[in-house]
């Protein structure tokens, strides 16, 4: 969600009024979402790398992240919204990590749409972790660390998205072409659309033209067209 802080100094606001509308933004595309039958939705709230933001406005966007988290989370229970969080969370504020487990909770039997919030999160670190948690698991049951070798499955397991099926769409705003450091594991086979739209601005027109780039696309998975026109009848 790329393009807070351009959209606001292009209107001679502070940064932190860039993400305020951010905010607003992130509320309309969940009701695009659930109104077009989306089941999951990921958005990249604070990466691990963004600590290195000026002090003040990183303060401003924990502030934010919190009022937001208790202002929001009733209304996307009753409209059945599941709420996760990937990250590491060690990081925040002990009234923050609260309020964070306190949302999950809350959320957990929604079926609607699930939700995910990545905050603090690194695909670097994700990955990094998983290896870790799966090495000791392997330590402790006696089974040799060596068996995933062309075998993914074992290390998908300990993934901060292990029970989520793998993405299908990845939307980046403020025409930036990279992927940031964003669940790099998961995207392995997940079609990538730019806009040069700021997050502000994107809308669920916005969100639409995305998607109908996505349905344009054949998703081979290593297989020939010939191969999916046969598959597909």
């Amino acid at each position: 969600m790329d393009g807070n802080g351009r959209w606001a100094r292009a209107r001679l606001l502070p940064r932190t009024e860039g993400h305020r509308r951010g905010v607003k933004t992130v509320r309309s595309i969940i009701a695009a979402c659930l109104d077009r039958g989306i089941r999951i939705l990921t958005v990249f709230a604070f990466s691990s790398e963004n600590w290195r933001r000026p002090r003040d406005e990183v303060s401003t966007l924990m502030e934010l992240f919190l009022s937001s988290l208790r202002r929001e989370r009733e209304q996307l229970h009753h409209k059945g919204v599941r709420i996760r969080f990937i990250g590491d969370r060690n990081a925040f504020s002990e009234r923050l990590q609260a309020e964070m487990v306190s949302a999950e909770q809350y959320t957990q039997d929604n079926r609607e749409m699930t939700l995910v919030i990545a905050a603090n999160y690194g695909g670097r670190w994700d990955i990094e972790q998983a290896a870790r948690r799966y090495a000791a698991a392997c330590v402790s049951t006696g089974r040799a660390v060596d068996e995933i070798a062309g075998d993914p499955a074992p290390l998908e397991a300990y993934m901060a998205t292990y029970d989520l099926c793998e993405p299908d769409l990845f939307i980046r705003t403020g025409g930036e072409r990279r992927l940031s450091n964003f669940l790099l594991w998961q995207l392995a086979y997940t079609e990538l659309y730019f806009t040069d739209t700021l997050w502000p601005d994107f809308d669920a027109a916005a969100l639409d033209v995305a998607i109908d780039d996505f349905l344009k696309r054949q998703r081979r998975f290593g297989q020939t067209s010939e191969q999916i026109g046969d598959a597909n009848g």
